[in-house]
């Protein structure tokens, strides 16, 4: 188990280049299954959970040829059906929630596919009946085997279908959308999620060849076609990261620009931290924080307390709710933040407590944060990082707090962040990793 051990209470400054988008990369590496044709993708973030799915389809038997600039060649011409039958398949798609998505694509070109129970973090009910009850319109059987946690997906031919989601699941929207661009016939897809990772899917899969009318909205009409081609995609920088990196400007006192954000694609997300009352400046497609020695939460125009929650795009996104709330204890003011999607994912609020902050757990989906504007510093402690966005959201309380603070379990981490304590320290952070 990888350790930071984080000296707090410096200011940042200088500039940081945020990664691809990992949302987005899972989706369109598994994309890369449709066709036998070469797919290169560029700007793929080098993390864990994305690596983790290059080495699964590499040894499902796609041709995986790394390049330069975090660009991989990828072609799936010679599939071996028979590994998802191997206990190695088993092993390696238990442990990455990300390999779901690589049903749609297997059942759309072979007819058949072996999943697991998604692995990933721990927080919370994670539903996968959207994926199946929409893969069961387009004419898939299904079956689980509760003993080892496992479906069978299998259909001779998928048909094109009506298909409602109960829910605007993104991996479930990614997941029918790429078994209907094979599908014979018309699909129409309602309730769909139209995330800026959904609409990059979309427009990748037309490039290959495929149909689709409606991107960006939440109802897409896909016409199957019988055969994808190649194409080369790039994919958008990460959202989830450009927030991450704003909070940290703000706790930290921290001079920062964040260059090349695809600002038209961050939707609600500069809004949101100005609500907290944290300066941004749009510069050409860059972002820039100056240091703030104070910020205070807005109140609603009737006076009540600031309500920050998540919601299913063009809303807020859940990844950033725990980014939001560590930098609303440095804040004036106070806020409720509220997670809906997720009833685990606000727990990690314990140890923010531990080192001082102002929280109040009101109950699984919501916490109220009494921001102490700096008048009182976060102070440094041991703790462990319970999933990717909490881990991060950790790493900015210690880089805020006075001493040092240790955090365990950084591998949920480094799941989603490229060489994270690497691009802090060039900007004048001390991170130490053991």
């Amino acid at each position: 188990m990888g350790t930071f051990i984080v000296q707090g209470g410096r200011s940042l400054k200088g500039t940081i280049i945020p990664q691809g988008a990992k949302n987005e990369a899972l989706q369109v590496i598994c994309a890369s299954l449709l066709t036998p044709d070469k797919v290169i993708i560029q700007n793929i973030p080098d993390i864990a959970d994305v690596n983790n799915l290059i080495d699964l389809l590499s040894c499902m038997g796609v041709s995986v040829t790394r390049g330069t600039d975090n660009s991989v060649t990828f072609q799936a011409s010679d599939i071996d059906p028979d590994y998802m039958s191997h206990s190695d398949f088993r092993a390696k798609s238990m442990s990455l929630r990300g390999s779901i998505m690589i049903a749609g694509p297997l059942l759309a070109r072979f007819g058949r596919a072996l999943i697991p129970k998604p692995g990933g973090d721990k927080i919370g009910r994670r539903r996968v009946d959207t994926h199946f009850n929409g893969f069961r319109k387009l004419g898939a059987r299904l079956e689980y085997d509760i003993s080892d946690s496992f479906f069978t997906l299998e259909a001779e031919s998928l048909k094109g279908a009506y298909i409602h989601l109960e829910e605007a699941s993104v991996t479930g929207t990614a997941n029918i959308i790429m078994a209907s661009v094979l599908a014979e016939g018309k699909t129409t897809i309602y309730n769909a999620a139209c995330e800026p990772y959904i609409q990059q899917l979309c427009r990748m899969l037309v490039s290959m060849g495929a149909k689709i009318e409606g991107i960006g909205s939440n109802l897409l009409y896909i016409d199957g076609v019988s055969r994808l081609h190649g194409c080369i995609h790039t994919i958008l920088p990460d959202m989830i990261e450009i927030g991450s990196f704003i909070g940290l400007a703000a706790m930290t006192e921290s001079e920062i620009t964040i260059k090349n954000v695809s600002y038209q694609n961050l939707g609600i997300i500069p809004d949101s931290f100005r609500r907290l009352g944290i300066y941004l400046e749009k510069r050409d497609d860059d972002i820039y924080i100056p240091r703030q020695e104070h910020y205070e939460i807005e109140t609603f125009i009737d006076g009540s307390i600031m309500t920050i929650a998540d919601a299913i795009w063009p809303g807020l996104t859940p990844d950033l709710l725990s980014v939001f709330l560590v930098t609303a204890t440095q804040a004036k003011g106070a806020v409720l933040i509220h997670q809906k999607m997720f009833e685990s994912r606000l727990f990690f609020v314990d140890k923010l407590i531990d080192m001082g902050a102002q929280i109040i757990l009101c109950d699984p989906h919501r916490a109220t944060v009494i921001g102490l504007d700096k008048k009182f510093r976060l102070r440094g402690t041991t703790m462990s990082s319970p999933d990717i966005r909490a881990g991060v959201a950790l790493l900015i309380a210690a880089l805020s707090a006075e001493g040092k603070s240790v955090i365990h379990n950084i591998e949920q981490i480094d799941r989603g962040y490229e060489k994270i304590d690497l691009r802090l320290n060039a900007l004048g952070a001390e991170i130490r990793r053991i």
